[in-house]
């Protein structure tokens, strides 16, 4: 039998993350054997494996990971951030109270589209997998392009294994087979072996935006740092064993050099998202979500810089957790926000002063400018709707952290000392005399702040089940989220997750 691949899967496949040539040959249909022969092919194909992580839009929802919907989910259900209604704005079907709350269910788009994102990225590897199987190059040949492939498919079951815990394992492009659910243990397991299987057959250097062998090591930190959570057996001392096989980063000696337009030059990026506008990637407009619609006015004289929708913010709580003297403060928006043509306060339409408030007076009936505003990727005047800033998924400091964490958690505080030490020193903090888990957790907040992989650390932590802003206690299944009700209804295999 010939499996012909259709021209819309092969141009979303072309579309490489790895430059901007978008002048490549398109392929209207394509039997098996006759494409995926030569380096050019090749290249296109696993390229189109790297474009699924910008994500998608569609009739049914918005996976994008940099500014909607799977970044808002991971944000909002954290103490981190919140996205409070505001009049008549940002309300949407009470979707982002409830994940404010901890109240949400099965129906929440957030959650669907954080499924979608994942699966979608699983489906495009899983069909260049068998178009490469197909093709006439050697099994030798084939080797590190599957381990390339494997690995990049198992940071999505990460995700997965992450946010919904029970979910199917689905490899073969050929099953037709509705899936049925996989136990969270047997995911996890299934993530640890993809990443340890193709570890030996990655490159080895450091490459930018590709699924080297030192992304891989770092998405099995990950994976042996919240193994307690996921499937309640510590591995601190496997996390740090994987850590310290992440070589070749340092930090950048200015922390927000890891989020100016031109990002991919920083030394500490082990792992991030490409984006260029002219070469028409789409998706990449976080700030916008976050800065209040009269910010253009800060950012150019003219006005010149993208519409924005006053969404989300931090938590109260959040910006006075920085002290003064923290550089990395001014990752956030507070206070009188100047016109730079007028030098005086800028207006808002109802005629109050533009001036960003930590409190919020409430999550149902928040004020215009109430909330402290996301600020850590550069804006600048001129700038694109889509930006050019290349979205960070990993980075240098955050081995050093767990690498510190595991050591404390292991009973060795000291030795985690110089791993922090390194991070508070480029923030201008000083370092406490008493290494501890609050202490970790708090410089957590603050190196992470807004990258979307707070939730993870709440869970970790323990606090996610506790009360905070806007919510009360948390029952502990929703450590993991429901599968979606939509889902569940197009595959009656699959069994809802406990508690939902």
């Amino acid at each position: 039998m010939k499996i012909k691949i259709t021209a819309a899967i092969l141009l979303s496949m072309l579309f490489t993350v790895s430059c901007t040539d978008l002048n490549e040959q398109l392929y209207d249909q394509v039997e098996d054997g006759e494409f995926g022969n030569t380096t050019k092919e090749i290249d296109a194909l696993v390229g189109g494996a790297y474009s699924s992580l910008r994500g998608f839009s569609d009739a049914i929802s918005n996976n994008f990971p940099t500014c909607e919907y799977v970044f808002f989910l991971n944000e909002v259900v954290s103490d981190e951030a919140t996205i409070p209604t505001r009049g008549t704005n940002w309300y949407d079907g009470g979707q982002y109270q409830d994940a404010q709350k901890h109240t949400w269910k099965a129906d929440n788009r957030m959650i669907l589209s954080a499924w979608r994102y994942n699966y979608t990225g699983i489906a495009k590897i899983n069909a260049i997998i068998y178009q490469i199987n197909k093709s006439s190059l050697s099994d030798k040949a084939k080797e590190p392009i599957f381990a390339e492939l494997k690995a990049l498919r198992a940071y999505y079951y990460y995700n997965l294994l992450d946010l919904f815990g029970n979910v199917p394992i689905v490899t073969n492009f050929e099953d037709t087979d509705l899936p049925s659910n996989s136990t969270r243990k047997q995911v996890y397991d299934f993530v640890e072996k993809e990443l340890t299987d193709a570890i030996p057959h990655l490159n080895p250097n450091v490459v930018y935006s590709k699924l080297t062998r030192n992304v891989a090591y770092s998405i099995l930190a990950r994976l042996y740092l919240n193994s307690e959570a996921f499937i309640g057996v510590a591995r601190w001392q496997d996390c740090l064993d994987a850590c310290q096989k992440v070589t070749g980063y340092s930090l950048t000696p200015d922390f927000f050099a890891n989020f100016v337009t031109e990002n991919q030059t920083s030394s500490e990026i082990i792992f991030a998202i490409p984006y260029d506008s002219k070469a028409g990637t789409v998706g990449n407009y976080m700030n916008s979500m976050s800065a209040h619609y009269n910010q253009k006015l800060a950012i150019s004289p003219i006005g010149n810089y993208p519409w924005s929708a006053n969404g989300m913010c931090a938590q109260p709580g959040v910006y006075s957790a920085f002290a003064d003297t923290d550089k990395r403060k001014k990752c956030m928006l507070e206070g009188d926000q100047i016109n730079l043509a007028t030098g005086s306060v800028i207006m808002m339409d109802n005629g109050e002063p533009l001036t960003y408030t930590e409190n919020l007076r409430s999550l149902e009936d928040a004020k215009e400018n109430e909330g402290v505003r996301l600020a850590k990727y550069e804006m600048k005047a001129g700038e694109q709707w889509e930006r050019d800033h290349d979205f960070v998924l990993i980075r240098y400091s955050e081995i050093l952290m767990m690498q510190a964490e595991c050591y404390v958690r292991l009973g060795s505080p000291d030795l985690a000392r110089p791993f922090v030490q390194q991070v508070t020193a480029r923030a201008g903090e000083e370092m406490p005399a008493t290494i501890d888990l609050a202490f970790i957790d708090q410089e957590l907040l603050k190196e992470f702040t807004f990258e979307g992989r707070r939730r993870t650390d709440n869970i970790r932590f323990g606090t996610f089940f506790l009360p905070w802003w806007s919510k009360g206690a948390t029952e502990k299944y929703r450590a993991i989220f429901p599968i979606p009700s939509t889902v569940l209804t197009t595959n009656k295999n699959l069994k809802q997750n406990p508690g939902y």
